[in-house]
């Protein structure tokens, strides 16, 4: 008898972003968050000193990966986070280039997140493919909306509307909420090599305040989308 063994289940790796608190980083942890996200562009309401960032960080247990979020900062703003918060990824959300990301990435020594900023509107010319194969050395693009303030705003692009085979790891962004992600993980799932998710305003309070609650039922949601057969 010829034993067939079974398709693995895609565990989608989840990142929550825009931490400010004690209690919510341990919270996040808790609920089972793969990493978190420190803002480090003065601009945003859930950004924090790099001091914070790193006293907030030092909270993580081992496998959760500290995430710091630049916006347009400068070589040397980026070199002296690193050496503050120690195995951080680098996530850029600005207009940064493809050389400069990769410089950052050279210099520090970390990998990066590079944003993909989507128009909201049905009708643009964002071309996401040429973006990934600009962006090739990128650790995985971020699929978030177009957004005065780049990013956290709570609004979700046009899902349907990328492109069926992208040659980059995924992550998917923007208006993300219990309610929604698990749409998205099954929308997006078979479009790049890999897909996880990353959500802000989705599991708050209020700006830079998160809720226990809501971070849980958005790990639920994350997981039911996994394994829809345990349903």
């Amino acid at each position: 008898m010829t034993l067939i063994s079974p398709v693995p289940q895609q565990r989608t790796r989840i990142k929550m972003c825009g931490f400010t608190r004690e209690a919510d980083v341990l919270a996040a942890c808790a609920a089972g968050a793969d990493a978190i996200g420190f803002v480090l562009y003065p601009p945003s309401p859930r950004s924090v000193s790099l001091g914070r960032a790193a006293e907030l960080a030092h909270l993580l247990p081992a496998f959760v990966q500290p995430v710091l979020l630049f916006v347009n900062e400068t070589p040397e703003r980026i070199e002296a986070a690193c050496a503050a918060v120690p195995g951080a990824l680098l996530q850029f959300h600005g207009d940064e280039s493809a050389d400069f990301c990769e410089d950052m990435s050279w210099r520090t020594g970390r990998p990066h997140l590079k944003a993909a900023r989507i128009p909201l509107s049905e009708v643009h010319d964002f071309d996401l493919l040429e973006f990934a194969h600009l962006h090739h050395a990128a650790q995985a693009l971020l699929l978030d909306a177009h957004v005065d303030g780049y990013g956290g705003g709570g609004k979700t692009f046009h899902w349907s509307l990328l492109p069926p085979n992208v040659n980059a790891h995924l992550v998917l962004s923007g208006g993300l909420t219990p309610a929604n992600v698990g749409d998205g993980i099954r929308a997006l799932r078979s479009l790049g090599l890999s897909l996880a998710v990353d959500v802000s305003s989705g599991i708050e309070a209020g700006k830079g305040l998160k809720d226990a609650d809501k971070m849980q039922q958005f790990v639920q949601a994350v997981r039911a989308a996994d394994n829809p057969t345990s349903l």
